[in-house]
């Protein structure tokens, strides 16, 4: 794996979604750095690519309620465990689960094992709502996939929680888990 600073030189054979995540963090000015790996899917699977960012990717849980009326995107730490119960008093909701592919298709125009942030491009309607651990917000960088899991980026966590979230008009939730 080598660490490149911005988007592919050649951008064919790379999806429509992934070039999409670099011309939007481009328009924005968002300084990022960039590998190309295997396919991950798993935080295990994502140990060599930290080693090449220099960072830890975080944990991105694609969750729904019960009735499937309300979607979430958390990020947390990837060494953390989802505790359910703990996370839905703090949003507050109930009966929190992992959303179906089929759904993270949809609103986000991701597959399973490519959940990120960038997919939120894709939901201009605001039906999937960001949550962020603490203390994914106090790293000073940020990893995460451009919507495909075969590449992985690197930038300015205030960048993306900051230029990125507003242009693609969402908040977040700041949650903390144990």
């Amino acid at each position: 794996m080598i660490l490149y600073k911005g988007r592919p030189e050649d951008v064919s054979g790379r999806k429509e979604k992934e070039i999409k995540v670099y011309d939007v963090l481009d328009s924005l000015g968002i300084s990022y750095y960039r590998t190309d790996h295997e396919a991950v899917g798993t935080i295990a699977d994502c140990l060599e690519v930290d080693k090449i960012l220099g960072i830890n990717i975080c944990k991105n849980l694609f969750l729904c309620n019960r009735q499937k009326t309300a979607f979430y995107l958390l990020l947390m730490p990837g060494e953390k465990t989802l505790q359910t119960k703990e996370l839905s008093k703090q949003i507050p909701t109930s009966r929190l689960s992992f959303a179906s592919g089929e759904d993270m298709e949809k609103y986000l125009n991701v597959t399973p094992g490519s959940a990120t942030i960038m997919g939120l491009i894709f939901d201009p309607e605001n039906k999937v709502q960001l949550l962020v651990d603490e203390d994914v917000l106090q790293q000073e960088e940020f990893g995460c996939h451009p919507c495909v899991n075969t590449s992985s980026l690197k930038m300015k966590t205030e960048d993306v929680f900051g230029k990125y979230l507003e242009a693609v008009h969402h908040d977040y939730i700041t949650v903390k888990l144990c």
